[in-house]
């Protein structure tokens, strides 16, 4: 996809071909490779793939929170557009500078917040720190901010939690005391790695809904990322599908659910169970088969094909495909999808 060379005055982020590796005892190894997508304001992406697909990566990698180089090289371009309407460029920034927009202009919610949070801290502490070195407040009026933060989040007696201890919380809280910490400043950009995978449905949908509500208010792009194809389905505008460090289809929700090109993401979807077929032999899950491979043995051509029942000797082992488009803001990594498509509406 071609990226035009000024950054569009609605979007958030830009990410402009961003490489990722890394440095290892067996050889370089390239995690993330020619990455390129926009976030717009008061829109949220999803990351879906396998555990190993690279999205965890590529939202660390956004931040610069992965080892310095030797041991960890970024490539590319990464743009981002604070509330002031001022664009940096993340691969360019110092670490210093770096410091001063996470928490500010980008914040994450990571995926465990049991190790995320400091133990030997309470909450208060841990939440009117951020407050206290982007925005300059002393601590009497940063610990008023947290409570309202902690209330904000659905926390019962915020003033009563700020003394407390991540041990002393439920998961729950644990989790909407992340989400209060990541939008104490009110980025411009959220980033979410999987923030509700450890939480039973009810709390799931609690911190969803909490999410959604903020994103109204503050006009924030957020990055999700998950491996829940239902959460996708309902907190979702676009998603972007990855495998093995590259994107294989990005697509608005609904096309992407209803028309997948990829036979990638056509078995992530088959592997969702489906209440209307419970019980039925015809609702039985499948799975893909294998693994996906290891980023420093990758097959040749499409990486997925071996794995593929689509797959064609001599067509998809040959090269890896473009990210060709396939409808309006749809893209497919597949050298075959325009015969799949054509098979669909036969």
């Amino acid at each position: 996809m071609a990226m035009p060379d000024e950054m569009a005055l609605t979007d958030v982020l830009d990410v402009r071909g961003l490489d990722i590796s890394f440095h290892t005892r067996r050889g370089i190894l390239p995690a993330v490779r020619d990455l390129s997508f926009r976030l717009g304001e008061g829109e949220t992406l999803a990351l879906v793939g396998e555990s190993g697909s690279g999205k965890s990566i590529t939202s660390l990698g956004i931040l610069r929170l992965t080892p310095p180089a030797p041991f960890c090289r970024i490539g590319g371009r990464v743009l981002l557009r604070d509330r002031n309407r001022s664009v940096h460029d993340l691969t360019a920034l110092s670490e210093d500078g770096m410091r001063g927009l996470r928490g500010r202009v980008a914040a994450m919610i990571f995926q465990e917040p049991m190790t995320s949070l400091n133990p030997v801290h309470s909450i208060g502490d841990q939440i009117s720190e951020a407050v206290r070195q982007h925005l300059g407040l002393g601590r009497r009026v940063a610990l008023e901010r947290a409570v309202e933060l902690l209330d904000m989040v659905g926390i019962p007696a915020p003033r009563q939690r700020l003394s407390a201890y991540p041990h002393q919380l439920s998961g729950g809280m644990r989790q909407r005391a992340m989400i209060a910490m990541a939008l104490s400043c009110e980025p411009s950009l959220l980033i979410a790695d999987e923030p509700t995978t450890a939480l039973d449905v009810t709390i799931q949908a609690q911190i969803l809904e909490l999410l959604r509500r903020l994103q109204e208010k503050t006009r924030m792009g957020v990055i999700f990322i998950t491996h829940n194809l239902g959460v996708v389905a309902e907190i979702a505008d676009r998603v972007m599908v990855m495998y093995a460090g590259r994107v294989v289809e990005q697509a608005d929700v609904v096309p992407l659910f209803k028309t997948p090109r990829m036979p990638y993401t056509r078995g992530l979807l088959r592997s969702v169970p489906r209440l209307d077929l419970a019980g039925r032999r015809a609702g039985e899950l499948a799975a893909i088969p294998g693994n996906v491979p290891d980023a420093l043995h990758l097959p040749p051509g499409c990486a997925f094909a071996p794995r593929c029942d689509y797959a064609l000797s001599g067509v998809c082992d040959v090269a890896v495909p473009d990210l060709e488009a396939a409808g309006a803001g749809h893209f497919v990594r597949c050298a075959r999808w325009n015969e799949l498509a054509r098979e669909d509406a036969a």
